[in-house]
């Protein structure tokens, strides 16, 4: 009798293979971690802190959520390292920028930091400048400005007393030239327009010559023109 056959029923058809499901590979802590983060600083630029949610979050990311809560605490813990990165990222980028030697090209130098962190970390700085509900002293858009504008005081206050200035007034001209520079980063966010190079250098032109002395073409002097 052939081995395939039983009794009368005729031959039996082999039994079906079964399909591996493909493994889940699991995500270790740290890289949880930092998926929560991606995450939470996409729903975060997208609708601000008061419209997201955890569920949301923790649903994006396909864990439950006590997973969030474990690693951030809440909404809260999360939205706070959130903006404490960026608050790093925008100090590092501008201070590491201030290179040059003349005070025009460090104007022209800063401009592009900020102006080049926009673009390149736009759901960074959207976050940033809208208030946060859980910062107190740090945390907020008016402290961030006020960091940076105390790595251009510096600065400022050896030009002063170089040229015979009052190095006191320093701080206040730094939180001006800050200032200008960060709000108009911040219109420029939308509009795109001019290019980052021509934003830049009417900038300075205005820092640099005042409304009295404006050129009506500004150049820029330092290498960077784009």
């Amino acid at each position: 009798m052939d081995s395939r056959t039983s009794g009368d029923n005729g031959p039996t058809s082999p039994a079906p293979a079964r399909r591996s499901r493909p493994r889940r590979v699991r995500m270790t802590g740290a890289e949880r971690r930092e998926q929560l983060l991606d995450i939470g600083r996409a729903l975060f630029a997208e609708r601000g802190f008061e419209g997201t949610s955890v569920e949301e979050i923790a649903a994006k990311a396909g864990v439950s959520k006590p997973v969030v809560y474990e690693h951030f605490g809440g909404k809260e813990g999360l939205y706070a390292v959130v903006v404490d990165r960026e608050m790093r990222q925008l100090l590092d980028m501008v201070t590491g920028a201030l290179t040059a030697g003349h005070p025009r090209e460090l104007l022209e130098q800063a401009a592009f930091a900020l102006l080049d962190y926009i673009e390149q970390y736009t759901d960074g700085f959207r976050i940033l400048v809208r208030d946060s509900p859980v910062a107190q002293s740090t945390g907020t858009f008016a402290s961030l400005i006020s960091d940076i504008a105390t790595q251009v005081e510096d600065i400022l206050g050896l030009e002063f007393k170089a040229r015979g200035f009052d190095p006191k007034l320093a701080p206040l001209y730094a939180q001006a030239l800050v200032g200008m520079v960060a709000l108009t980063g911040q219109w420029w966010l939308d509009v795109r327009r001019p290019k980052k190079a021509e934003v830049a250098a009417h900038l300075v032109n205005l820092a640099w010559h005042g409304l009295d002395g404006l050129e009506p073409k500004p150049r820029l002097v330092g290498h960077r023109k784009n």
